[in-house]
């Protein structure tokens, strides 16, 4: 029962690191926003975060902008930490112009299934200038909503 316990609590933790934000020690999410929202002893936080953390709804908060995760900042909304822990993998990808990694970015940016095709191509023909050999995460994200910004369909995905 203790293993459970630990688990379920390291569980939550893990998942309110990402989403903790402005929203107190829980986080953001169903517990935060609906169930304890005025959450001001410590029983409370513990349950808004247990809530937030074991039934996905901060998951889901963060994926979809609601439940109070709007400003989660995430890896899910800007893609950044997505390039950073997946950066060796997303450059074969560009280098051919599809693949999983590249499939993933596009849907954690937001990319619509009609503008992947456009997206792919961009990343794969200004792979120079967003994959170089002293660049780091930050840069390449960088490079990639400039070559972004040269595509009218891609445009909108900046704003």
């Amino acid at each position: 029962m203790k293993k459970l316990i630990a688990g379920a609590i390291l569980l939550t933790s893990s998942s309110m690191a990402f989403a903790a934000g402005n929203h107190g020690p829980a986080g953001c999410g169903l517990g935060s926003e609906v169930l304890f929202p005025d959450a001001s002893k410590w029983h409370e936080h513990v349950l808004a975060a247990t809530t937030n953390g074991t039934s996905g709804n901060q998951t889901f908060g963060m994926t979809s902008g609601t439940l109070g995760c709007e400003d989660a900042n995430g890896p899910l909304t800007d893609g950044l930490t997505f390039i950073d822990n997946n950066m060796d993998q997303l450059a074969v990808d560009a280098a051919k112009g599809q693949g999983e990694s590249l499939a993933a970015l596009a849907e954690v940016m937001g990319i619509q299934a009609q503008d992947t095709v456009a997206f792919n191509s961009a990343v794969q023909s200004n792979f120079d200038s967003i994959f170089t050999t002293e660049g780091t995460s930050g840069s390449a994200f960088e490079a990639m909503k400039a070559a972004m910004a040269k595509d009218a369909s891609l445009q909108k995905y900046l704003g």
